[in-house]
């Protein structure tokens, strides 16, 4: 009996199956080393693959990359859509919903952040314009999270909502970083974490105010 093409695998395993190997194996190349730094060699031994093949499922290297960022773009968006809708009474602040919706997304391939948020992409080529509609689309989510906390507590300057939108990106790519050294943290304790963190800086700025 013949195999069809598209469900033929490799040493046994379904074609499907294999793909998935592989956009696992390359979503942690890339975000551990870079789009420029990884190779679709190195993917593919990881792999246990050929490099032919690789190219036979996915293309090019950039093809390849493609088809990591968009499993990790849509998650990481659904993610963040879904942790800004309207909360319940009782949920948490805005901000550690967030926080607490990307680490349950990021959760067993937290390098997976740096794909999305990786500075050795080719200017201008279809890897960078396509990464940058993810980056673009979860920074307007941020920025009308940062607006309504700074009407909030009574600053209406733009461009103050401008730059802690920058600074939110920031502390999430660096709380991401600390993680991955972390691996013994869940994300309920890094969600844990942020909430004593946040605590303990709304504490010293109540103190800083009341010395000032």
């Amino acid at each position: 009996m013949t195999t069809h093409s598209s469900k033929a695998g490799t040493k046994g395993v379904p074609r499907a199956a294999r793909e998935q190997q592989v956009l696992a194996a390359a979503t942690e190349e890339f975000g551990r080393h870079g789009y420029e730094a990884t190779t679709v060699a190195a993917i593919a031994t990881r792999v246990g693959v050929t490099k032919p093949l690789l190219h036979q499922y996915f293309g090019s290297k950039q093809d390849l990359y493609l088809a990591c960022l968009d499993r990790v773009g849509d998650r990481l968006l659904g993610a963040v859509r879904t942790a800004m809708a309207e909360p319940a009474a009782d949920a948490p602040p805005t901000s550690l919903r967030v926080l607490a919706a990307l680490f349950t997304a990021l959760e067993g391939q937290r390098d997976a952040w740096f794909v999305l948020y990786d500075a050795t992409l080719p200017p201008d080529s279809d890897a960078a314009l396509r990464a940058s509609y993810y980056r673009t689309a979860i920074d307007d989510l941020a920025a009308t999270g940062t607006a309504d906390l700074l009407r909030s507590a009574g600053a209406g300057d733009p461009l103050d909502a401008d730059a802690l939108k920058y600074a939110w990106r920031g502390l999430c790519t660096a709380l991401v970083r600390w993680w991955i050294n972390h691996p013994d943290q869940s994300p309920e304790d890094m969600t844990q974490r942020c909430a004593r963190i946040f605590a303990a800086a709304r504490a010293i700025g109540l103190t800083d105010e009341e010395h000032a």
